[in-house]
């Protein structure tokens, strides 16, 4: 161990050792929770009791923590003596044996007391009625698993029948205990490989440690068994083993069960196939499995023709992610993927217009479409093919090519399926179409995978024909809500793309008309008498000018339309979340309206004095809290976007801005006003220059200094000061900690080399006794009761040289830390968690001694 890591340790232990207050109090504990009589505690409490253990038993692994807190085993004893202990202290007790037991010096402190035995072994719960409680099997298993760390307690387990007891388990009726006993199988077994072998493993049984030997027998004998439910456990071990452990053993181990498995893929007698999938992709992210030829890839290429393609598309989609991968199973996870998209296609038109996604199939094409015509099969298909394709979009780097164009006529013929305007020419089409009419999961699921792939080249010459089909859904009556909000996010998508294609002269005008299209039915759908309705346009609006607003046709298009005053007119809206969204939209529109550089509208119609008293109106007056905060999002923006006007225009317009938002009764309001005074600031600052240092030796220098100082003048003339210092003191801690930021950052403007304390001569100088006060204020936080609002006990916050002084004396540092740091180390404390658990206690029994 290196002298940097013996520090380290060192270092831990001390930190995280019991303290003196803790040792006081846990004895107190250990009582109240193996006394009967008392209500059994907070199964959090408990678990925040143990996890407190786990922290201290870490960096020591010696017995000092059972030496010096004897009450530990006198716990466990006082536990094992009831006649009937409490399912969940009976449990707790399991669980902390094992974290107590993880070192080997306390493990054989705790065999000394004849206590593990009397836990863990044949005599214990095992053997008694409380066994029947998932609590008690579940705290078996945890304890075991905490305490198999080192060899005496591994021969303690394999010895003693332990192994026997976690194979039972393993098909426990509770499901979370079955998977604590699966992966605790895994832990033993990769312990016991990799704590008792020095070299090298083979496939013979006398190379294996004797713990490995009783696990691999019984995998193997589980898997060659008629039990479905035991190969199935099996088959959930290795999928966790090869997950986690990625030693070479694994691959010696492989070798002795690969023939049966592969012979899962063709037995129908076996119903194991669709856990298959899964772990054969684990072991394909294994980098013992990845780097070999032959075998295993056939194996995986077997699976791909063998699977249901419902079974198959998890192991498709994983492998097409794989860096790793011989080419050939790629393209075959792509064809299997591909299926039945390919197959959607030639229904969509007989006989196929276009070249099909697919050449040839891996599997029956016939199983495809009956999966495809089967009302219960076909929706989830899809869905799941859909999701995969998602998946793959979204990677950066694609080592497989996918036919793109292609893929985007299925999916539009999806959408047709789901919405009837397709009227297909097959029988297969027909039954598809029957199934799909107006199934919104489907419907959503394509809009999703269309959206990505706007993104993929490949597939302009068919814009034109998927604005139709984009347009259909935006104008239907029929279409939902929700997806009329998946709709809207596809269409912005393809906007995007459409205004990034070469400018011939046809290609503007099929934007032009693309354009018009959409802010028709735009203007119609911000009329719907759904709230949900309107919300999502107003939100594609939103989306359409961040991303578009430098583009000519798009502002015309907009400005023509009848969009801008519909959108105004929803700031009145009956609901809140779209007067929000109606703000956001608004604030937008101000981009294009008066905004940008050069305005393409002039006249009354879009005027920036109305909007800003619009918008100003309801910061001051909505009942509700989203229009509000939306309103201060918005100015937010303007301001960092310079589009306030000259500096004077802006000191003036956050100085109203801050009078309405201070007095909000919604703290996430006074938030954004913060966020509103630190852009100003900054801005401001960055505008006039940074002033130079604004004090020296004598006090009156500093004065003269403060009036010469534009910047400030201009942050006491808006007010700011007043509600900086009024935040710091607000019963909501993220607004304090902000404006503790802003003040510092401040002072760090004004005061580049310190505290005005550090400066000769402020000795002879003190502050006067309104800063005095506002110190003792400060102090108080959150406690502090009617915060003066203008000049009360004698604090002029609109006054430069004292708010210099206020910045220069008051302890902002230390405001700092007191506002940063988290309440946790208090209240979450292993002291406060005690003293909680004795409380509980002391007013049981108070309780008890009223009623005597």
């Amino acid at each position: 161990m290196s002298l940097r890591e013996s520090w380290f340790i060192a270092r831990a232990r001390h930190r995280f050792a019991m303290t003196p207050e803790c040792a006081l109090l846990l004895p107190g504990v250990c009582a109240a929770l193996a006394d009967p009589r008392q209500p059994c505690s907070d199964d959090t409490c408990l678990e925040k009791l143990l996890d407190w253990f786990r922290v201290l038993t870490r960096f020591d692994p010696t017995v000092t923590l059972v030496q010096d807190n004897p009450c530990l085993t006198e716990l466990i004893t006082s536990v094992l003596a009831l006649p009937e202990p409490s399912p969940s202290i009976l449990s707790f007790t399991l669980r902390l044996a094992g974290i107590l037991a993880a070192s080997e010096t306390r493990f054989q402190h705790l065999q000394q007391e004849q206590l593990l035995l009397r836990l863990f072994g044949r005599d214990g719960p095992l053997n008694s009625a409380l066994w029947e409680d998932a609590s008690v099997r579940s705290g078996w298993v945890a304890g075991v698993h905490s305490m198999v760390h080192h060899q005496p307690a591994l021969r303690f387990l394999c010895n003693g029948g332990g192994i026997d007891v976690i194979f039972t388990l393993q098909g426990d009726p509770s499901l979370f205990v079955a998977s604590a006993a699966s992966q605790l199988l895994v832990h033993v077994l990769t312990f016991s490989v990799e704590s008792e072998t020095t070299k090298p493993l083979s496939t013979t049984d006398r190379d294996w440690p004797a713990c490995a030997q009783m696990i691999i027998k019984h995998i193997e004998d589980s898997l060659q068994s008629s039990s479905a439910s035991h190969i199935e456990q099996s088959l959930k071990l290795l999928t966790g083993l090869f997950d986690s452990c990625r030693a070479m053993w694994t691959k010696v181990l492989w070798l002795r069960i690969a023939k049966q498995i592969k012979s899962f893929l063709t037995e129908e007698t076996v119903q194991a196939q669709h856990m298959l999938a899964n772990l054969l992709l684990k072991m394909a992210w294994s980098p013992v499995f990845s780097d070999t030829e032959g075998s295993f890839w056939a194996l995986v290429t077997s699976a791909l023709e063998h699977l249901t393609p419902v079974q198959a598309g998890p192991l498709a989609v994983g492998v097409l992610r794989l860096y790793k991968c011989p080419q050939d199973v790629r393209v075959q996870a792509l064809t299997v993927l591909l299926q039945p998209m390919d197959c959607i296609l030639r229904a969509a038109s007989q006989p196929l217009e276009y070249a099909g996604l697919l050449d040839e199939s891996v599997s029956d094409p016939a199983t495809v479409e009956s999966l495809l015509s089967s009302k219960s099969s076909c929706a989830s298909l899809l869905c799941q093919t859909l999701a995969h394709l998602e998946q793959l979009l979204s990677l950066i780097h694609l080592h497989v090519d996918l036919p793109y164009a292609s893929l985007l006529r299925s999916l539009m013929a999806i959408l047709q399926f789901c919405n009837g305007f397709l009227s297909p020419a097959s029988p297969l089409g027909s039954t598809i179409s029957r199934i799909l009419i107006n199934c919104l999961r489907v419907q959503k699921s394509a809009l999703d995978v269309l959206a990505a792939l706007s993104e993929r080249e490949g597939c302009d010459a068919l814009i034109g024909s998927l604005f139709d089909v984009l347009l259909a859904y935006l104008e239907s009556p029929n279409t939902s809500p929700t997806v009329l909000k998946k709709a809207f996010q596809a269409t912005s998508k393809w906007l995007v793309r459409l205004q990034g294609l070469s400018c011939s002269n046809s290609q503007q005008q099929q934007t032009e008309k693309i354009l018009e299209d959409v802010f028709l039915v735009l203007q119609k759908r911000l009329c719907s008498p759904s709230w949900e309705v309107r919300d999502s346009s107003l939100e594609f609006l939103t989306v359409l000018i961040k991303c578009l607003r430098d583009q000519d046709e798009f502002r015309q298009s907009l400005l023509s339309s009848e969009v801008p005053r519909l959108t105004e007119n929803l700031l009145e809206d009956p609901e809140s979340y779209v007067r929000a969204s109606a703000v956001t939209a608004v604030g937008h529109l101000a981009f294009v309206t008066y905004f940008a550089p050069e305005s393409p509208v002039i006249g009354s119609q879009y005027n920036k004095e109305n909007t800003v008293a619009k918008l100003q109106e309801i910061l001051s007056t909505d009942s509700e809290g989203f229009p509000r905060r939306a309103v201060i999002n918005i100015f937010t923006k303007w301001l960092r976007q310079g589009c306030t006007g000259q500096l004077e225009d802006t000191e003036q317009f956050v100085s109203r801005v801050i009078q309405i938002v201070e007095h909000d009764l919604d703290w996430e309001v006074r938030l954004g006003g913060l966020e509103l005074v630190e852009v100003f600031c900054s801005k401001t600052i960055c505008q006039l220059g940074h002033p130079k240092c604004p004090y020296a030796p004598v006090l009156s220098t500093v004065t003269s200094s403060i009036h010469q100082n534009e910047s400030l003048q201009i942050f006491c003339r808006a007010k700011l000061f007043g509600f900086l210092f009024r935040s710091l003191c607000d019963c909501d801690k993220p607004l304090g900690q902000r404006a503790c930021d802003i003040l510092l950052c401040l002072k760090s403007n004004f005061y580049p080399f310190g505290n005005m304390e550090d400066s000769q001569g402020i000795e002879d100088s003190p502050p006067g006794p309104s800063i005095a006060w506002l110190q003792r204020t400060l102090r108080q936080g959150s406690l502090a009761q009617n915060f003066p609002t203008e000049g009360g006990n004698g604090v002029d916050f609109q006054d430069p040289e004292s708010m210099m002084l206020a910045l220069g004396t008051v302890g902002l540092e230390d405001l700092h830390d007191e506002l940063n740091r988290c309440s946790d180390h208090v209240e979450k404390s292993p002291q406060s968690l005690l003293g909680d658990i004795l409380a509980t206690v002391g007013t049981v029994e108070e309780n008890e001694a009223d009623c005597y």
